[in-house]
């Protein structure tokens, strides 16, 4: 996995059957020849195509629930390379033992499919409309969401498609295919019923064909005795190049027009002053589909079939139904940028501008739930009045009976530091409250630490752990960019808004970090989380952004063993002899060893050597859009 599936020499993209019997021919035909190809119908899977006895067998991988991959009923495979390898030595149910890789052409590239040219431009189209999100925060919302924004966007993506006119009546595309000059393979697709089936209209000779598009329980999409597709486009390529019980191939889209877009809830992207998305061709069948962009429905509209701005892919009642029927755990794609804390508290102006620190008592009211506690005093819960609504907020208040005012000022402190940060997987500070106590005022995340969570939750799976440690790492490269050290880097300063979504918390510790100043050195060593700290921290008082890299690497085996205490039954000085040895904690049980390869290079002794969050968060996206695609 650590090199992808596109580096590998005999993955050829999304080719179709006959070009990878065509390869395979060139290759010689020896038995036991393969290839590596993405599947058309199946949405992350691949095809394996393979030589024997001079004919060609073609095998479906398909990407399971779990990430694994499997050709049906065969056995799970942590990639396609690794179901390569095991098939060398094992055939397992295929024809023969693969004996040779049919290897690309010098200067031949895996093909890219129509959709993978299209979904970056549909991504960011979508997150800006949809969130209502520009510049920084448009990226950290489509670098930390993308696996799960590419499923949405593959899933729903036919509603952007010229082809496709939503719910019109048989009559209505009829008359539309009909009307003016229409050649054989002119095409429509429309809405059946609300029972998520579709129906493909197809000119031929003069005459206009309908083919119902049943879904069926898993959510496969098909014609009656055809081939199964896991979305809309598929299907459309696949008979765009090969008519496979059809009259003929299709070859160009009925488009809609202005009025019949609006009938479904689409408004052409001209009106709405967007810009206009580049022509395309789709595949070698000869679809010519200019892709005109057309808006995303609004929220709230009764014909919205995609994701309401309020809600979540689940708002769509076909792909819920879809995912559920998988077994898929549909609130993963109640995405962070979904919550009310993603883009923070100044978000509206008439509510509190970025620079309001003080909040009024009379504002605040407090819950007797008690979230957290320390030498500080104890967090709770409250909510906070703004002019127009109200919020949940965290209340952290300060235990202070003797009244010294070096503790009021250690919060005020904290509360400085904090106001400096702005980054969704931050923990953003809202005000002080100074009343009966001290309070700071910080946004909510409900489901606590994370440590804790892990500890009650131990089926959260490997995708979602990565997902989340991902998060810190971008909150972490953020902080590292803005010059400041956090030095308390931990599982239990890290708080879940939802089981999908992280905020690096507790502040109390950071440090801003001259321009000029590459560390920030204490005069004194103080109380210390020291199992967290790097070498330099416990032998030198330094403290860097490598320094928190060495903590994230400890914040990461906290995370992938659920919740346990590193080196646990080691006191400070023993774990400062164990890492001055060169040994460093083991790979956790259920950990995959690229992750635990990230953890070790956290933990590089020499600072010069240690990689920064830079190189970090990119190792981490990189391993995620892998196992969650």
């Amino acid at each position: 996995m650590a090199e992808g599936t596109n580096q590998l020499p005999y993955f050829f993209g999304n080719i179709t059957r006959e070009e990878a019997e065509n390869y395979l021919k060139q290759g010689g035909l020896s038995d036991g020849l393969y290839l590596l190809r993405q599947s058309r119908s199946y949405l992350g899977g691949y095809a394996l195509s393979v030589s024997h006895g001079r004919k060609y067998y073609h095998y479906t991988i398909e990407r399971e629930l779990s990430g694994t991959y499997a050709i049906t009923g065969g056995i799970s495979h942590n990639s396609p390379a690794e179901l390569c390898n095991y098939h060398a030595h094992e055939s397992s149910g295929l024809v023969c033992l693969l004996k040779k890789p049919c290897n690309r052409p010098s200067g031949v590239q895996p093909k890219i499919g129509p959709f993978e040219d299209l979904k970056e431009n549909l991504i960011r189209e979508y997150v800006q409309q949809t969130w209502n999100l520009q510049g920084e925060a448009l990226e950290q919302a489509i670098i930390s969401q993308k696996p799960q924004l590419e499923k949405l966007i593959a899933t729903t993506a036919h509603e952007r498609m010229p082809w496709f006119h939503g719910s019109i009546s048989r009559e209505e595309s009829e008359h539309l295919l009909l009307n003016g000059i229409k050649t054989n393979g002119t095409f429509l697709i429309r809405e059946r019923d609300n029972n998520g089936s579709y129906a493909l209209c197809l000119i031929h000779d003069r005459k206009v064909s309908h083919y119902r598009i049943d879904r069926d329980k898993t959510g496969k999409l098909s014609i009656p005795e055809g081939k199964k597709f896991d979305t809309l486009w598929q299907l459309v390529e696949h008979y765009s190049y090969k008519p496979d019980g059809l009259l003929r191939v299709l070859t160009n889209s009925c488009q809609r027009s202005a009025t019949n877009s609006g009938a479904t809830g689409f408004n052409f992207h001209e009106q709405q002053g967007l810009p206009r998305l580049p022509s395309r061709t789709w595949s070698a069948g000869g679809i010519i589909s200019r892709f005109k962009s057309y808006s995303f429905p609004k929220a709230g509209s009764k014909k919205n079939a995609t994701v309401a701005r309020t809600g979540s892919i689940s708002s769509n009642p076909y792909v819920s139904r879809q995912l559920l029927d998988r077994g898929t755990d549909s609130s993963m794609y109640s995405m962070p940028m979904d919550t009310d804390v993603y883009r923070g508290i100044y978000e509206d102006p008439d509510e509190l501008k970025a620079q309001t620190v003080e909040i009024k008592r009379e504002q605040l009211s407090l819950d007797e739930v008690e979230l957290g506690s320390g030498n500080f005093g104890t967090v709770k819960k409250g909510t906070l009045k703004l002019t127009r609504s109200e919020r949940k907020v965290a209340v952290k208040i300060l235990k202070n009976e003797s009244n010294d005012p070096s503790i009021q000022k250690e919060l005020l402190r904290e509360a400085t530091v904090m106001q400096q940060l702005d980054n969704p997987y931050i923990v953003r500070m809202i005000g002080i409250c100074e009343a009966e106590n001290w309070m700071l005022v910080m946004e909510l995340a409900e489901l606590g630490p994370l440590n804790k969570y892990l500890v009650k939750n131990r089926d959260v799976s490997e995708k979602n752990l990565t997902e989340l440690v991902h998060q810190v790492s971008m909150g972490m490269k953020y902080l590292e960019e803005k010059n400041f050290v956090h030095r308390d880097l931990a599982a239990r300063n890290v708080l879940l808004v939802t089981q999908h979504y992280a905020k690096i918390s507790d502040f109390g510790l950071s440090k801003a970090i001259g321009a000029d100043e590459n560390y920030y050195k204490a005069k004194t060593c103080g109380k210390w989380p020291v199992k967290w700290y790097a070498p330099e921290c416990i032998n030198y008082y330094k403290f860097s952004s490598k320094s928190d890299v060495w903590s994230f690497g400890v914040l990461m085996w906290e995370a992938y063993s659920y919740g346990q205490k590193p080196y646990k039954g080691m006191k400070g000085g023993e774990v400062s002899m164990m890492i001055e040895s060169g040994k460093r904690m083991e790979c956790p049980p259920k950990c995959s060893p690229e992750i635990y390869e990230i953890m070790k290079l956290c933990w590089t002794y020499k600072v010069e050597d240690r990689p920064s969050f830079v190189s970090v968060e990119l190792q981490l996206r990189n391993y995620y859009y892998e196992i969650a695609q």
